[in-house]
């Protein structure tokens, strides 16, 4: 049996000792959020600050920290889930080795929510500017909630099964919300809550949202579920948790409550009510600006007696949210295929900051009596990914096939590009996508929510070797300090961008030009940065500059490059402009004399002494 609540899952953590208390007071803001980056860092326990500023209840931090405690929170269920999706890998399974799947009937059963009349949530009553406001990031707006679990259900069609559970941010205070009766609500392009909010648009009716926040660990894990569409995430929560999910009514509230959580933030949208939200530090390592996202009206906010507010922080991979991915790609490693066929295995690089790079091994057996094998089922898997779940917020999609290695796994993430670099046909085997949905949080596009997609499909024999030195290369004056980062990729250093939003920049054409009559044999990616020492200090620098700070149709330039009946190529090195652009975001920065004063949590004496 799962845990049913925070309380019982932190003491469980605390017997285990994997849970600390901090007893001195912390201010949540700024603070908070840099002891849980620091201890998150260190790979240190979850936190359970008993003191906290301005509000009376506790705070607690960390708790999915590392990848062996979240596998801890869920030990009781993992092997029933896994069996379950086994199951729908091969339902003959069940008839070869029933005893495997004994438990099988009794999970299908908590996937159904409890109807409960006793609902521990409902205990109290607060307002919005008593409740824990943490600040991230000296430029957040205000106080957010960053582990909420934002309830709502289709207003054409109530009930659990047309419900969304989602981890949207909410912004608590700041800008012109009115205190204690508005919240911004920030919810991300392909989200479920959106098809839900377009109904009632379209029916003129206000949505009803309601806000959970703690609660069992398995609510926290399906809010951000990549599930398919039309699965509620509060069934996967039940066959997750080990055990129904309490769902409580009360008179005046729209939608049910979840009767375990430790908050429930009740109110709704109207039909386009909408005000300034952010800026807010994201998880792809900048800020997220200020942009007009739906508007929530607040009606009530209730808390049980032992009421804890659970947080995280987010920034540049790697934090606490990347255990969330590590743990879902974990779980669905088994029914990856059956959701996109001919897909052998995905991975969501970390590092380059979720979205923004997706690395996938497929299937080629198209024309298996080519002379030259070249990407053809490759592509149809390519488009699978880019058209279901949460793939489809990639911006870079980088595919092999597993004719060619049996033993090729996207996880190594080196062996993998080199893979590519080594057969890829540049004048063949990129195929843009422009134009289209983006991540919401991506700024590198042409606009808010739009920018473009690329597919770098390979497969065959190895064509080339990669160069393991630097070759000679003779640029622009404007460009030096040329760096290999891997064989066959290399970084130089440029002047600051100074081009408009969705417009190529001279300069790069001006490098192409520069490099066409030398001799770069090997060379197959060259990446144009602010800061080639940095960005060719680490692979995690490489990831993250390369791939958050460009988006391909604008940013992609080549040597020898053609265009021919709307097919962009190259015959040389693929040019990458990876600089901060004059639209983009800034990217975070630390508060210096918040964190000395955070020291002091960490000195002897002090709860995190030793850590």
């Amino acid at each position: 049996m799962g845990y049913k609540n925070l309380k019982e899952t932190l003491l469980a953590l605390e017997k285990k000792g994997e849970l600390l208390r901090v007893t001195e007071l912390v201010d949540p803001v700024l603070e908070a959020g840099i002891i849980q980056r620091r201890v998150f860092e260190k790979k240190g326990p979850a936190l359970l600050f008993t003191n906290v500023k301005d509000t009376p209840f506790p705070m607690a931090a960390n708790i999915f920290g590392t990848i062996d405690r979240t596998r801890f929170l869920f030990k009781d269920t993992l092997k029933v889930v896994d069996s379950i999706f086994k199951l729908k890998l091969d339902p003959f399974d069940a008839l070869k080795h029933p005893l495997k799947y004994a438990k099988t009937p009794l999970a299908a059963y908590h996937t159904i929510p409890k109807k409960v009349s006793n609902a521990p949530v409902l205990a109290c009553k607060t307002s919005i500017s008593k409740l824990p406001k943490l600040v991230s990031w000296p430029q957040d707006g205000g106080g957010y909630i960053t582990l909420p679990q934002v309830y709502t259900e289709s207003p054409s069609k109530r009930g659990f099964t047309k419900s969304n559970i989602g981890m949207y941010r909410v912004q608590l205070s700041g800008n012109d919300f009115i205190q204690d009766k508005e919240a911004g609500l920030h919810y991300q392009i392909h989200r479920g809550i959106g098809h839900h909010h377009a109904e009632a648009i379209e029916r003129n009716e206000r949505l009803p949202v309601n806000i959970f926040v703690g609660g069992a660990p398995a609510m926290t894990l399906a809010a951000v579920m990549p599930l398919p569409e039309g699965l509620a995430e509060i069934l996967f929560a039940g066959l997750l948790g080990g055990h129904r999910i309490p769902m409580a009514r009360t008179q005046n509230d729209e939608l049910p409550i979840y009767a375990e959580a430790d908050f429930c933030i009740c109110g709704y949208i109207e039909p386009k009510a909408q005000k300034p939200e952010g800026p807010f530090g994201d998880h792809l390592g900048y800020y997220s600006l200020v942009h007009d996202f739906p508007l929530m009206h607040i009606t009530n906010v209730y808390h049980r007696k032992d009421a804890i507010w659970p947080f995280t922080t987010v920034a540049r991979p790697p934090q606490e949210d990347t255990m969330f991915g590590e743990f879902i790609h974990e779980l669905t490693a088994p029914i990856v295929s059956t959701v996109f066929s001919g897909v052998h295995e995905v991975h969501a690089v970390d590092a380059a900051g979720v979205h923004p790079l997706l690395l996938a091994v497929g299937s080629e057996r198209y024309v298996p009596y080519a002379l030259e094998r070249q990407p053809q089922e490759l592509l149809t898997n390519a488009l699978s990914l880019l058209g279901n779940t949460q793939t489809s917020l990639t911006k870079y999609l980088f595919i092999a096939a597993k004719e060619d290695n049996k033993e090729l796994s996207c996880k190594n993430e080196v062996e993998f590009i080199l893979h590519i670099l080594e057969r890829i046909d540049f004048a063949r085997d990129l195929h843009f996508i422009t134009r289209t949905t983006m991540d919401t949080l991506d700024y590198s596009g042409i606009s808010l929510n739009q920018g473009s997609k690329l597919i770098v499909a390979a497969t065959g024999e190895k064509r080339r070797e990669l160069c393991k030195t630097l070759p000679k290369m003779s640029l622009p004056e404007e460009f030096g300090n040329a760096q290999l980062i891997l064989p066959g990729i290399a970084c130089i250093s440029a002047p600051k961008h100074s081009q408009k939003r969705d417009t190529h920049d001279p300069l790069l054409f001006t490098l192409e030009k520069a490099l066409a009559n030398q001799n770069l044999q090997g060379l197959m990616m060259l990446i144009v940065c602010d800061d080639a020492s940095f960005t060719s200090a680490t692979l995690k620098n490489f990831l993250w500059v390369t791939f958050t700070r460009s988006d391909p149709a604008t940013d992609i330039y080549g040597v020898h490059s053609f265009t021919n009946c709307k097919h962009w190529g190259c015959d040389g090195t693929l040019i990458i402009d990876a600089r901060l652009k004059t639209y983009h975001a800034p990217a975070l920065t630390v508060d210096d004399e918040a964190e000395k004063k955070a020291d002091r949590f960490f000195q002897k004496g002090a709860s995190l002494y030793g850590l």
